[in-house]
């Protein structure tokens, strides 16, 4: 097997020239190569690492990136001064020092760009004292191919726009294999860097969910693996990757008085409680709100965290209207004990476009 600093050499060089083709908007008149950096397993003993993130202005105007910041001192950024032209790019170069310790490492990087909201860029990895075989490392296995997890996390993203994430994966055999995929949910692009991937190795797995009116809130986008044209199961039955990512309303465009002038909801309880019930009974939760804003005000999804529960229609609240939601909770797939259930809303409120509600009692 390769040093373990050689393999992941060799993706980032590899992972770089991929994502030239692959572009994410993350504001208007800007667009990003990647928005996340994964360094995959680094070794506690092999210094600092390093990568490049480049943004293109794809705007009628100069573009000017005034200031980087890094969530902490552990990691440093170098970016272009000089304004970007129209159709021009710049570089930001992050270094993470890496003398955090032997642990995983998740870090932000802000970069304030003239005309623009600010943009958020990611780098992550798993630090280790030493290097430990792929089999340990990746151990939920699609037959060669190891992961450490099938449920991948995109995090947030605004109507209009996509989000991409990465992931480490390896192939574990001794022949290099070629990941596809099959039956992939519409809306998600998913594949894997180099492709084959070469014997004893690991890639880069990149998936992007791109935002589609009509569905917002919470959802998870599927994919199925095929290895060298084979489908596998895991050992705990598995046959697919599941992709969760969160969809809100996008507000970019409006103005200071248009937002002003939105819908504005305010609830006259934010918890409702109940009291102690038997497993397997049902809890009908009431919320009553009124819509103090001067437009009227809509709820596009509501979701829970929680797996068997269903909820009333929820009435559009003209300006000034009061109306009234229930949520019905199964508990009987729950543990018993205190409970809290989270209830998100996605709304059309630009200052309250996500609404938490919760959901609370005792279950005997």
């Amino acid at each position: 097997m390769k040093h373990l600093k050689h393999i992941i050499s060799g993706i980032a060089l590899l992972c770089s020239i991929a994502a030239a083709s692959a572009q994410n908007k993350v504001a208007e008149g800007i667009e990003a190569d990647k928005t996340v950096h994964n360094f995959g397993d680094i070794l506690l003993d092999s210094g600092p690492v390093a990568c490049t993130f480049t943004l293109k202005n794809t705007g009628s105007r100069p573009m000017v990136i005034y200031n980087v910041t890094t969530t902490c001192g552990c990691t440093e950024a170098e970016w272009t001064r000089e304004p970007v032209k129209p159709g021009s790019t710049a570089e930001i170069s992050v270094t993470y020092t890496n003398n955090e310790g032997p642990y995983p490492f998740d870090k932000t990087i802000t970069v304030y760009a003239s005309d623009a909201k600010p943009i958020l860029l990611k780098i992550r990895g798993i630090c280790r004292e030493k290097e430990l075989p792929l089999t340990e490392r990746y151990p939920v296995a699609f037959g060669p191919l190891g992961m450490t997890d099938t449920s991948l996390q995109c995090g947030n993203l605004e109507q209009g726009g996509s989000k991409s994430e990465a992931v480490i994966v390896a192939n574990t055999s001794g022949t290099p294999v070629k990941v596809e995929f099959k039956d992939v949910s519409a809306n998600l692009d998913i594949s894997v860097t180099p492709n084959p991937i070469p014997a004893g190795s690991t890639a880069e797995l990149d998936f992007t969910v791109t935002a589609e009116r009509g569905i917002w809130g919470k959802n998870t986008y599927w994919a199925t693996p095929v290895i060298d044209g084979r489908t596998y199961t895991t050992s705990d039955g598995r046959t697919r990757i599941g992709v969760k990512a969160f969809t809100k309303e996008n507000f970019d465009s409006m103005s200071e008085s248009e937002r002003a002038a939105g819908p504005m909801p305010r609830f006259e309880n934010s918890t409702y409680s109940f009291n102690r019930i038997k497993k397997g009974e049902k809890i009908h939760a009431e919320f009553t709100l009124t819509n103090s804003g001067k437009s009227p005000f809509c709820v596009y999804k509501l979701d829970t965290d929680v797996c068997c529960y269903s909820h009333s229609d929820i009435p559009v609240a003209a300006p000034g209207e009061k109306v009234t939601f229930r949520v019905h909770v199964d508990t009987e797939n729950m543990p018993k004990g205190e409970t809290l259930v989270l209830v998100t809303l996605t709304t059309n409120s630009p200052l309250r476009p996500i609404v938490n509600l919760f959901i609370a009692g005792w279950i005997d």
